[in-house]
């Protein structure tokens, strides 16, 4: 018998070993050593789509040996339909499939495993069809003894390995003891530990020569906010080398936080200083069992931890160090367009602390790009489908051309600023405005005739023309939720019934054009109301407004016309040819159904005052005449008449390259139809038009 020295003594190795004995006795009891495993339903063929799995257990310290005496399973590429899977220490050891015949006439196997340990699972599956009736697989496994001392690579025992049936137990040479793992031996020179800031540590027996086989372990343990830094001279290493660089027969460690420093061996060239980041260190030293060296001294001191230089990025900090340690903090400033965001709260700066971790607090905030989020649609436009809505983006809004325009130029590109909203470099924050395009008709009219009586037109010429149905009259529209007509149109009339889109107002046709629904009436505040039209002489102010529900759908049939401005280039001269449109009388019996177009030309005021009227009731030398109207017609010319009221008397932009019209006069009164009429003066009223719309905007209105 092999005799021990140190804390376990050969009668103790005996109790070990009787206690090994009595727990693999024990354990028999609760697993098998043998057994029987057999496919479903053998040996008759085993049914479809079928998943079992056999977990086989035998006591600790003894392997498997798994055979198998029959195998008549469906063969596929890789056993892919029907297969028995042995799987053993997380490993595949073998997966079959198809059939096998034994080929020693003594033995019945036809294939076996010999597992070195003590437990391993048997997976049968089959898949949807078994068509020739395989019968499947008959197993068997017993349990054997494994020498744990020479059958594996790694010997289990650092010095004596000892076999007996289901086990095994280390022992030791003089002067050496067995570790708490039963199977290390070392001399007595771990678990010292080291607290003060400074110290010196030395291996066993140092500048004697260490001794071997041995593993020896320390700790220096600081206060917490200081990392270990430790020396080591070059006068005061001498372990032994191997004879390949990198190979350390014997070697010193140190390991901290994870972070490993070595294996070091051999002699150093130089100071050697590690700095271990952490306040705790752990020096393994470990030895084989030849070459002894005199080994190695090292001098250790506590630094204040050190925090990384380097901050999130897209960020300046406050202040600026060479050097970053324990309790130092700062101030993290996110740059221009970027911003911290911890949760629902965003800020463009945080504090941060260096841990006695050697680790920054608040160090999972980060300075992201500030997000301005999916820009908001506008009416009547578009904007770019795109992904990037961070800090620079760039998107474009566009209007739904060519019924649409951007009210003020150039305003489309907006970016993505630094206080997280789309900015445009002339409207800022405030989104662009597509209003309709005023004055332009999508088919020309040409013409001379009156309207009385005069000539058919195409609604496309003009799409501004609205329809009030009762009474008979004419409007303009001059935005989507406005329309100008004359003032005794609109008296006592507070909800007017009007259509766009039509050029024909049977019943028919006025079913399929777009209906307008008034909101609210609004008369000139000088319009004089009298009542009965057949007498009145005073038609001065004969203006109004009607705003509606809903916004007009605009089309190449329905569009608002042109204002004028204050400009002089929008004084009428004589001679000025100007559209005039609607559905009143062809003639003195006949109301039209079909819209009809004529060109006028302006006349001086007098050609008016010098009419008769053709009511007998009226004489004409009391009408008001002012320079609030304007006279257009001929002696036998176009005209308009009953029915054409509130209707847009449209001449020509100018200075404007392209055709594009605006509302001069609004169709008022005249003595006699086909001869010369009266239009209320627009331009005289445009301060009173944009007030009262400006006013009284739709409340939801974009």
């Amino acid at each position: 018998m092999t005799s021990f020295s140190g804390p376990i003594k050969s009668t103790g190795i005996w109790c070990i070993v009787l206690g090994i004995l009595f727990t693999v006795l024990a354990r028999a009891e609760e697993t098998s050593m043998y057994g029987e495993i057999l496919s479903p339903n053998y040996p008759q063929a085993y049914p479809n789509n079928a998943k079992k799995t056999w977990k086989i257990t035998v006591p600790d310290g003894y392997g498997i040996h798994l055979y198998f005496t029959h195998l008549d399973l469906e063969l596929s590429a890789d056993c892919e339909y029907d297969s028995v899977k042995v799987i053993s220490g997380g490993l595949v050891e073998g997966i079959l499939c198809g059939q096998k015949i034994s080929k020693n006439p003594s033995s019945p196997i036809v294939k076996e495993y010999n597992i070195p340990y003590n437990n391993l699972q048997i997976i049968f599956e089959s898949d949807f069809s078994n068509e020739e009736r395989f019968t499947g697989f008959a197993a068997y496994y017993v349990a054997v003894d494994i020498n744990e001392c020479t059958d594996f690579e790694d010997a289990p025992c650092s010095h004596f390995c000892n076999n007996f049936i289901g086990g095994y137990f280390c022992s030791c040479p003089p002067e050496y003891f067995l570790h708490d793992d039963m199977k290390n031996c070392g001399v007595n020179c771990s678990g010292n530990m080291f607290t003060d800031q400074t110290g010196e540590i030395t291996s066993p027996n140092y500048p004697g020569l260490y001794p071997e086989n041995s593993l020896c372990d320390y700790r220096i343990f600081l206060e917490k906010g200081f990392q270990v830094v430790v020396t080591i001279k070059r006068e005061d290493f001498d372990v032994e080398a191997g004879d390949i660089e990198g190979d350390c027969p014997d070697s010193l460690l140190f390991s901290a936080r994870g972070q490993e420093f070595g294996p070091y061996c051999g002699n150093f060239p130089g100071q050697k200083i590690i700095e271990a980041k952490d306040n705790v260190l752990d020096i393994i030293f470990q030895t084989d069992q030849t070459g002894q060296k005199k080994g190695w001294k090292l001098r250790y001191h506590g630094d204040p931890m050190p925090c990384p230089k380097e901050f999130t990025a897209n960020s300046v900090q406050d202040p600026v160090k060479a050097k970053y340690v324990y309790k130092d903090t700062v101030k993290i400033t996110c740059l221009e367009g970027f911003e911290m965001v911890n949760g629902k709260v965003s800020s463009t700066f945080f504090y941060s602390t260096c841990q006695s971790n050697g680790q920054w607090s608040n160090s999972n905030l980060k300075c992201k790009p500030v997000d301005c989020g999916s820009p908001e649609p506008i009416k009547n436009g578009n904007v770019d489908d795109t992904e990037n809505t961070l800090f620079g983006a760039v998107i474009q809004y566009t209007c739904n051309e060519p019924y649409y325009y951007m009210k003020i130029e150039g305003t489309g590109e907006y970016h993505c600023a630094a206080n997280g909203t789309w900015m445009s470099k002339d409207l800022g924050p405030e989104l662009p405005e597509c209003v309709p395009v005023c004055g332009v008709p999508s088919k020309p009219f040409e013409g001379h005739q009156r309207i009385f009586g005069g000539k058919s037109a195409d609604i496309g010429s003009f799409p501004w023309q609205v329809f009030f149905q009762h009474p008979r009259a004419g409007g303009a529209l001059i935005d989507e939720y406005w329309v100008l007509t004359a003032a005794h149109v609109l008296e006592g009339n507070s909800n007017p019934t009007m259509y766009m889109g039509t050029t024909l107002v049977r019943h028919s046709e006025l079913e399929k054009a777009q209906m307008l629904i008034a909101d609210k009436v609004f008369i000139h505040p000088e319009w004089k109301a009298i009542g009965d039209l057949d007498t009145r002489t005073n038609f001065d102010n004969d203006i109004g407004l009607v705003r509606l529900k809903d916004p007009v759908k605009i089309g190449p049939k329905v569009s608002p016309i042109c204002l004028p401005v204050s400009s002089p280039d929008y004084d009428l001269k004589f001679g000025t040819l100007g559209l005039i449109s609607g559905w009143g009388q062809a003639n003195k019996r006949i109301t039209v159904v079909e819209l009809r177009g004529a060109i006028l030309p302006v006349v001086p005021l007098e050609k008016c005052q010098s009419q008769k009227s053709e009511n007998s009731k009226v004489d004409t030398s009391t009408f008001v005449f002012s320079n609030n109207m304007i006279c257009a017609g001929g002696e036998k010319g176009s005209d308009s008449c009953k029915g054409d009221s509130g209707g847009a008397f449209a001449v020509q932009v100018p200075n404007e390259e392209s055709t594009k019209f605006y509302a001069a006069g609004l169709v008022s009164w005249g003595p006699k139809c086909g001869t010369f009429g009266i239009y209320t003066k627009v331009k005289n009223y445009i301060s009173w038009i944009e007030k009262t719309m400006q006013e009284n905007k739709i409340i939801d209105q974009d």
